[in-house]
């Protein structure tokens, strides 16, 4: 005696465009919210844009140099503000926006509604990306305008594979801090407490040529994300699979503290 296979779930088919549709809504809801703000986007951009812009002027016709590591001022400036505007992006406005909707009891009202949670996060991540990819093509935009040559194909997968993992790792480090934060008013200077000085020692505005110090900074996320794009900016169109490692073991980190230690309720614990 045969038994009838159970009939397919009518919905079954449906789930999967749902899932998509409700991630392209809180895609939106997140860009929606940020142009809204139109002080808080403006500065987002013109901030590398203002640097940038200097660097440009400053050293405009620099030629190699072993200081900057065989590359030209402009183009070590080009990639390591690239760098920084992605930092600003997925890591400090992140973690200030979580805390800042967690204090209002925003994230309390997301938490109780039927969207996942990984989605709304996928949401903050594409946005995060988008934004950060804005800001890179607007810093190469500029440095093109004082002569370096814009990317070609070749190098175009390494950066954005770079692009993705390093917006993907500071969205994570990002969540994670966030969720150590007590309430808003604290989160800049916190923030601004753990980024400022990586910043400084991984190169961003100077090289660095101490080797305890390199070895300090290639250990942190920023040194490495700063290396993976100067090589891949720069002409190199291999992939950076040393700064990639460092940069995934991060934001491996940054997951694990978030999901120990996110808080939904506005109320400390």
């Amino acid at each position: 005696m045969s038994t009838a296979a159970p009939p397919a779930r009518p919905d079954a088919p449906a789930a999967p465009r749902r899932d998509k549709t409700l991630l392209w809504h809180q895609i939106k809801y997140e860009q929606l919210t940020f142009w809204r703000n139109p002080q808080s986007a403006f500065f987002t951009f013109v901030f590398p844009i203002v640097i940038i812009a200097i660097f440009g002027a400053l050293f405009r016709g620099g030629k190699p140099s072993p200081f900057y590591d065989g590359l030209t001022p402009l183009e070590y400036y080009v990639a390591t503000i690239a760098a920084l505007s992605v930092l600003s992006a997925c890591y400090s406005q992140l973690a200030i926006v979580l805390s800042t909707r967690r204090q209002d009891g925003i994230l309390k009202r997301v938490r109780a509604t039927p969207l996942p949670t990984w989605m709304y996060f996928m949401g903050l991540l594409a946005h995060c990306v988008m934004v950060s990819v804005v800001d890179i093509l607007l810093v190469i935009g500029i440095g093109n305008l004082y002569g370096m040559p814009l990317p070609n194909a070749s190098q175009l997968p390494a950066i954005t594979v770079t692009l993705v993992l390093g917006a993907a790792s500071f969205c994570a480090l990002g969540v994670g801090v966030a969720s150590l934060i007590r309430n808003a008013e604290a989160a800049p200077a916190v923030v601004q407490f753990v980024l400022f000085p990586l910043v400084f020692i991984s190169g961003t505005y100077i090289p660095i040529h101490s080797d305890w110090l390199n070895i300090v900074a290639g250990a942190l996320p920023v040194k490495p994300f700063n290396e993976a794009l100067l090589g891949s900016v720069s002409g190199d169109a291999a992939f950076p699979w040393q700064s990639l490692g460092v940069l995934a073991l991060w934001g491996a980190l940054g997951a694990v503290v978030a999901i120990r230690r996110f808080r939904w309720d506005p109320k400390p614990e």
